[in-house]
């Protein structure tokens, strides 16, 4: 009969149906740890968020713009060309659903006709009250989960008069995979 139970055990674990996992998005500064849901219903800016991220592209850049009740911005390449020196512009997928509320992580660009997205920006909503100004302007990609007090500590440094902290916060930006557990555990259901 122990012979049965252990194959029992076995062929149990082998077939056992593994927990599905989701991308997540997560930013390591000095100031604490920033996770989010990157979003389905935008393919071309979460596929280009996974591939940088993977690709280590933001690991030697900064929040480079920081406002207390606005944004927490970064990516820029710290390069008087700015945007231009993106590695490439995606087309916007704005989203009737998917609203600059506080903890919204969007595409930064410049003022092109197109709203074309600079694949390297991002930011994170500060205002607690959303910033309904930039809905259908900029795409919401993402939305912040957890360090939203991380947030808040990061546009209350000290800046410049270009609104750049004068200690830089460098950026260590990951693609970690949770499971549907893990993402309740920190308050986050998936949908």
């Amino acid at each position: 009969m122990s012979k049965l139970l252990f194959l029992f055990f076995i062929l149990t674990f082998f077939f056992q149906k593994k927990e599905e996992t989701y991308p997540i998005g997560q930013i390591k500064t000095a100031q604490g740890e920033i996770l989010f849901w990157l979003y389905d219903e935008t393919p071309n800016h979460k596929k280009s968020f996974i591939e940088l991220a993977k690709g280590k592209y933001w690991d030697s850049l900064t929040f480079n713009r920081v406002i207390k009740d606005f944004v927490a911005q970064g990516g820029c390449p710290d390069t008087p060309e700015g945007f231009s020196k993106s590695p490439y512009l995606i087309k916007p997928e704005f989203n009737s659903k998917l609203r600059h509320v506080y903890g919204a992580v969007g595409a930064g660009r410049d003022n092109n006709p197109e709203k074309l997205s600079a694949g390297c920006q991002f930011y994170i909503v500060q205002n607690k009250k959303g910033l309904a100004r930039l809905d259908d302007n900029f795409t919401v990609f993402g939305q912040v989960f957890k360090g939203m007090d991380v947030v808040d500590a990061i546009v209350n440094v000290k800046t410049d008069s270009k609104d750049a902290p004068l200690t830089p916060i460098k950026l260590d930006v990951n693609i970690i995979q949770l499971s549907s557990k893990q993402l309740r555990e920190m308050g986050y259901s998936v949908k």
